[in-house]
């Protein structure tokens, strides 16, 4: 799919160019279902477009009782993975809170996750759900050989997951994100197993991008020339690779993987290689999401500073 051209403002909405997607967001919202099945239906053997669909409408869904609902009334495979869905996100966001509820969201979002994951055993969205929550208990699996840290996690989840996909995106992101600081991680510890993933992934895979991810992460303004980082020969050569290898296949995706791309092109910038970014910038038309650019500052300046470094428009003043 090729993103549309900017015109002058920039596109937040998580759905992107997955114009099913958007329509059936505003369904939700007005406590309607059936599109919802409908579109997440049609993704049973397509797990990326499935894992990104249900993610975003989980999202739109986690505020009412629309899930219980359709669970209720119609107890497909579809409804399920949303209710594992939306109990998710309830989970995570009660234990950041610290709300009293906690413990008792995370046990109806593990028998969630269990019974969409038994409606549809071939897939793996269910057990991505699952990992999301796993650095609630700091899971300790051993490492696999081959990473210097030896880190322990959530690694016999993840292998499952792999079992079914094993490039799954959101599995990867989700895997990484466990071993970030702010998760009781450390940041040699993201680095490994960033580093070891992205090396197991085909060079034209999304994947290659988890470094970079990992850097972003690991980014403290207040250490000693922090914004030069991206300018090491490691960083901008893995940058360059990912705009050689990856960008030309974003073409033949579904829907623009915005997030994806709008590390890339942050990477390239911060690595003064504003040539590649733009074509980068381009690829992602008008949509934009908040990471990369929200660890720096506000999203929309940040995103504005980075299309003016490359040549291109950025809105206008309201």
């Amino acid at each position: 799919m090729v993103a549309e051209l900017f015109e002058g403002h920039y596109v937040w909405h998580p759905a992107a160019d997955d114009r099913v997607l958007a329509s059936v967001c505003v369904d939700l919202r007005a406590g309607r279902y059936r599109y919802a099945h409908e579109a997440l239906a049609e993704t049973r053997s397509d797990f990326a477009l499935r894992a990104h669909r249900s993610l975003v409408l989980a999202s739109e869904a986690a505020g009412s009782d629309l899930v219980e609902r359709w669970l209720a009334e119609e107890p497909t495979p579809e409804a399920a993975l949303m209710w594992a869905r939306v109990a998710v996100q309830r989970a995570l966001r009660a234990a950041d809170a610290r709300d009293d509820r906690a413990e008792a969201l995370e046990r109806i979002a593990l028998t969630a996750c269990d019974r969409a994951a038994a409606a549809a055993p071939e897939d793996p969205t269910p057990w991505v759900a699952r990992l999301a929550m796993a650095r609630l208990h700091r899971l300790r699996d051993p490492a696999p050989q081959g990473l210097l840290t030896a880190p322990p996690g959530p690694w016999r989840l993840f292998a499952h997951i792999l079992s079914l996909d094993p490039w799954h995106r959101e599995a990867h992101h989700r895997f990484l994100s466990f071993f970030f600081t702010r998760h009781g991680g450390s940041v040699t510890a993201a680095w490994d197993v960033a580093a070891f993933l992205s090396q197991r992934a085909p060079a034209d895979s999304a994947l290659r991008l988890l470094p970079l991810v990992a850097l972003v992460e690991s980014y403290n303004p207040t250490q000693l020339l922090a914004d030069q980082v991206w300018e090491q020969a490691q960083w901008r050569a893995t940058a360059l690779a990912i705009y050689q290898n990856w960008l030309p296949t974003v073409a033949g995706y579904r829907f623009t993987p915005v997030l994806d791309l709008a590390y890339l092109a942050h990477a390239l910038v911060m690595g003064r290689r504003e040539f590649e970014a733009r074509a980068v910038f381009t690829a992602m038309g008008p949509y934009a999401s908040r990471m990369p650019w929200s660890a720096f500052g506000d999203p929309a300046e940040q995103l504005s500073r980075a299309r003016r470094a490359c040549g291109l428009p950025v809105p206008g003043p309201a």
